[in-house]
């Protein structure tokens, strides 16, 4: 009889990961040597031997170019580098073909997995997850990719070949959008044929349609979770939600859902007054505006007497507690985020920043099980970068965002739009906390 083996525990310093704290170290580097002596700064700054040499000026359109992450810390991190002849990136669940970041070389006539598409990819969005990975506190990137990585979720462009007999009718020239796991900050990205589907005519531009895929299932499954997907005639009484962050990427597209779905009141939070407009137009009945005015008297004053039936909260230490306690017996706190245990604000982030993060971790609320099952309350999370082995599951749900969109339900939020070359702008404007809807990097402008 086999013997099963449970997992061994991680050891642990002072309580925390070694691994994050190894990379709390690397970030403090980065700022010392980008503060006091940027002379070194190549020295922080690892290549690939999948890179073609800096030095080689003479390269060819059709050569992959992609933004390298090579070791943990700030802007500088965020390497425009292109790969030599043949080689695209991958994302982790196509490790079975070869490991991530990078492929194998591929011929012209390329041998590669048959459930997959080779994309010329137009247009990326930047998630905030971005930048968790480039400081590598990112679990998912950290297990399957490591270092060098090349973040990112969202692609859309047209297809440039097919692997094997193709049932689900993509060709050669098709425009689509999906999902990898990990690669997308590329010009050229293997991708499984089921992460993908063909951008309807509704769907104007390819940085319009990159900005859908990540958010949108982070958003449906978090409902699925609350037991509002796929029935959505689920018959809890209270069906009010309050929806952290409801102007931005996730948020944006869980208003919409709600209100597809029949929940209310749907009561919206956002961080400054420059948003309130942006979650009533996405469809908050209610929008509190944590910047002026107290989140938790006012959430109370919006819903139900006796409390929520959901709350999304993707802000970790900040809200996580109130957001338990201000649910109804029977609701259900939803978490997919810890924005607010991590560092924000400035570009480069001091030592200072990295002290606050751990002693927020160290103050992260702890739940009670017994507490959960005699006030009748429930907590989930999740993280869709883990579902690796799980695609039929995201390709369903995909195809009911697809279905949504195609009625003119489910609409296209804010995009703000940047070439590629512009990314550590990006990761800046993200990094804030005052990014409106969905960062997208589009692939024509880099040369």
């Amino acid at each position: 009889m086999a013997r099963t083996t449970s997992p061994s525990k991680k050891w642990t310093i002072f309580g925390q990961d070694p691994d994050i704290i190894l990379a709390a170290l690397a970030n403090i580097l980065s700022w010392l040597v980008v503060t006091f002596f940027p002379f070194l700064l190549p020295h922080l700054l690892p290549s690939s031997p999948e890179e073609e040499p800096a030095c080689n000026e003479i390269t060819s359109t059709t050569q992959t170019k992609c933004v390298s992450i090579g070791r943990p810390g700030g802007m500088e991190q965020l390497r425009l580098v292109t790969l030599k002849p043949g080689f695209c990136t991958i994302g982790y669940n196509v490790r079975h073909f070869c490991p991530p970041p990078y492929s194998h070389a591929l011929s012209d006539d390329p041998i590669f997995p048959t459930d997959c598409v080779i994309l010329k990819n137009e247009a990326f969005s930047v998630n905030y997850a971005d930048c968790t990975i480039r400081w590598g506190f990112y679990e998912s990137a950290k297990k399957f990719v490591g270092w060098p990585i090349v973040p990112g979720f969202d692609v859309a462009g047209t297809i440039e070949h097919v692997g094997g007999n193709d049932p689900s009718g993509f060709k050669v020239g098709d425009r689509v959008f999906g999902c990898t796991l990990f690669g997308a900050y590329s010009t050229k990205i293997l991708v499984p044929k089921i992460q993908l589907r063909k951008i309807p005519p509704c769907i104007t531009s390819f940085s319009e349609a990159a900005a859908f895929p990540a958010v949108s299932l982070t958003a449906l499954y978090a409902l699925h979770l609350a037991g509002y997907f796929p029935d959505a005639r689920t018959n809890f009484r209270n069906k009010s939600i309050l929806i952290h962050s409801a102007a931005g990427g996730v948020g944006g597209f869980l208003v919409q859902m709600s209100k597809i779905l029949g929940l209310g009141p749907i009561v919206g939070v956002v961080g400054s007054p420059s948003k309130v407009e942006e979650a009533k137009a996405l469809g908050c009945d209610i929008v509190i505006d944590k910047s002026s005015e107290d989140l938790w008297e006012a959430a109370e004053i919006a819903g139900p007497p006796n409390g929520y039936g959901t709350i999304m909260d993707a802000n970790g230490i900040s809200t996580l507690k109130e957001s338990y306690n201000h649910l109804a017996p029977s609701g259900r706190l939803i978490v997919f985020g810890f924005h607010s245990n991590l560092p924000m604000g400035r570009a480069i982030l001091s030592p200072i920043e990295w002290i606050r993060m751990a002693k927020k971790a160290a103050a992260m609320p702890m739940f009670d099980a017994m507490d959960c099952t005699v006030s009748n309350k429930s907590i989930l999370g999740f993280n869709l970068s883990f579902f690796a082995d799980e695609r039929e599951v995201l390709s369903d749900m995909f195809d009911q965002i697809l279905l949504w969109i195609e009625r003119g339900r489910l609409f296209c939020p804010n995009v703000v739009q940047m070439g590629m070359d512009h990314v550590a702008e990006a990761h800046d404007l993200i990094q804030s906390g005052k990014s409106v809807g969905k960062i997208v990097l589009t692939t024509s402008t880099v040369s």
